[in-house]
């Protein structure tokens, strides 16, 4: 059931959010319907960067969906909905990978972004080729807050709601992996962090 980015029926807020959610406590299949299109992109980009393990992310991603459709009425309000259905996902991408017993790396998808010509667009890849290399040397933790606060917009104690721990946990997280990809990328320029 992949969503329709054209789709105009999704909610716009986090309000919205919040009274779909309500619905899917109450058994509204429709309103599940809209909430798994509203986060179906998110989450699959989000577990893609944490899994790399593109034969998991749709189970995980169901998985997560499943939870929040059992326990939408649980749901306390201390926080966005969001931070709530990523914490579940994020739960249920490290379990998934302790089953695994695999190596955890993250896969990193490059955006692609304007460029002027042929030589730009090389030295872009390039950036974008040593940034992916340097993601991978960053343990799980560590690039889950990294994905979480540059590409999904999360401050850092929603962050900590998401991954479970302090928020000073996750700022030593953060300070860890910027100082470990700035050892890596030094000699990259206009490199994304």
């Amino acid at each position: 059931m992949k969503p329709d980015p054209r789709d105009r029926s999704l909610p716009a807020s986090t309000e919205d959010e919040a009274v779909l959610l309500h619905r899917v406590a109450q058994g509204d299949r429709h309103a599940f319907e809209l909430l798994y299109r509203l986060y179906y992109r998110r989450l699959t980009r989000f577990l893609q960067q944490i899994m790399r393990r593109p034969h998991l992310v749709e189970e995980v991603v169901d998985d997560t969906m499943l939870v929040v459709w059992r326990k939408a009425a649980g749901f306390n309000h201390a926080s966005r909905v969001s931070t709530w259905i990523f914490a579940i996902a994020y739960r249920k991408a490290l379990k998934s990978l302790k089953r695994a017993h695999r190596h955890v790396e993250l896969a990193w998808d490059a955006e692609e972004g304007y460029t002027e010509g042929p030589e730009s667009e090389l030295i872009e890849h390039e950036v974008h080729r040593r940034l992916r290399r340097a993601l991978d040397t960053l343990s799980a933790e560590h690039r889950a807050v990294v994905e979480l606060t540059y590409y999904h917009g999360y401050a850092y104690r929603e962050i900590a709601q998401i991954v479970g721990c302090p928020v000073d946990t996750v700022k030593t997280r953060m300070f860890h992996a910027r100082r470990k990809l700035k050892a890596l990328l030094g000699g990259v320029r206009d490199a994304p962090l």
